[in-house]
């Protein structure tokens, strides 16, 4: 699907257009004038129209743009930013579809690593000084929202297409504030819960945790990365007033990073914890084992002793030889206990 919404600099006003009614190509829009053009889902027919016909796309930058579609065993493409003769392109990766908030948390063990990396989407943007092209296969809130924010906000696409993508930079990184708030307080969760009674299923937990952990810090690195090049005023399709508003998503996502490897040690910390925490329960069962077994041997071998047959043995006949069996297994029974109390180990 295409949309456009084109900036008219004459009238001042945003409006929702449709794609034909654009000029043939990305020159001939008149000066003053901004459009953005939405591919949500988008055929290849119409990735055609828009990346080779319109804007004139490199064809390594249409192959970069359709890797989801092309090859969906890799999942998408990584972060980055590319200056070419006449646009600027931009792959970020958006929070991952089954970590989003209110999403179904996908917990389960048997999701493979190219069922997950499906679920990763990509938004790739062009821009050049009145032309804005983003693309997505994934229904983006980012996306809706800066959208719905610029039919609102006319003054928003007056501003030019770099600033209009701050604004989807900002939404994407702000997506990033409660799942880093959820991880961390399942990890404080996990922490109480595996000093009260350690399990296979806390150990489980972390490392599914972890596995999350890992994803979002590799997209954060990157995305940091692109931000940062963005921000130093190495390209001149980013206007320098507007590098302002770059650098406070910049700082955003560095705070994100931050928590997100914050919460990668502590995941690690974690089951070191877990692993010692089961390692000493062991350790208590089996002290608990062994002082029985060291108590109950002595009481083994009396009673063994007295249940050989040897005629010669003169307790066999004493009439309080019993008892004096009995006795002697309470007395080491009573004396094993005490000194294993004098010890401190019980």
């Amino acid at each position: 699907m295409i949309r456009a919404l084109r900036f008219d600099g004459v009238s001042r006003k945003t409006a929702e257009v449709p794609f034909e009614s654009l000029p043939p190509t990305y020159a001939d829009l008149p000066a003053g004038d901004s459009v953005w053009i939405d591919l949500a889902a988008a055929t290849p027919a119409e990735e055609e129209t828009v990346l080779k016909h319109f804007l004139g796309v490199h064809p390594l930058t249409l192959e970069d743009i359709t890797k989801p579609r092309r090859e969906p065993e890799q999942g998408a493409h990584l972060p980055k930013v590319e200056e070419f003769e006449h646009y600027l392109f931009v792959v970020i990766n958006p929070l991952p579809l089954d970590m989003r908030p209110g999403a179904v948390a996908s917990d389960d063990a048997k999701v493979s690593r190219r069922n997950r990396l499906r679920l990763r989407p990509q938004l790739s943007a062009a821009l050049t000084k009145q032309i804005m092209v983003t693309h997505h296969y994934d229904d983006l809130p980012c996306v809706k929202s800066v959208w719905h924010h610029a039919l609102r906000h006319h003054d928003c696409a007056r501003h030019g297409p770099d600033y209009v993508f701050h604004l989807i930079l900002d939404a994407i990184v702000d997506e990033y504030a409660p799942v880093v708030d959820a991880v961390a307080d399942r990890l404080d969760h996990l922490e109480r819960r595996m000093f009260r009674r350690p399990a296979p299923t806390v150990l489980q937990q972390l490392l599914r945790i972890k596995r999350d952990i890992t994803m979002l810090r590799k997209t954060l690195i990157l995305e940091r990365e692109v931000l940062a090049r963005l921000i130093r005023g190495e390209f001149a399709l980013i206007d320098e007033t507007d590098a302002a508003y770059y650098r406070n998503v910049y700082d955003h996502l560095v705070r994100y990073a931050e928590l997100t490897e914050s919460s990668r040690e502590m995941v690690s910390d974690l089951m070191q914890t877990h692993l010692s925490a089961v390692s000493n329960r062991l350790n208590e069962i089996m002290k608990v084992l062994t002082m029985i077994s060291t108590i109950i041997l002595p009481m083994t071998l009396i009673a063994g002793i007295y249940g050989m047959n040897f005629k010669s043995m003169p307790e066999l006949e004493w009439q309080y030889g019993y008892p004096m069996s009995l006795g002697l297994m309470a007395a080491t029974l009573v004396g094993g206990v005490a000194y294993f109390r004098r010890k401190g180990w019980i």
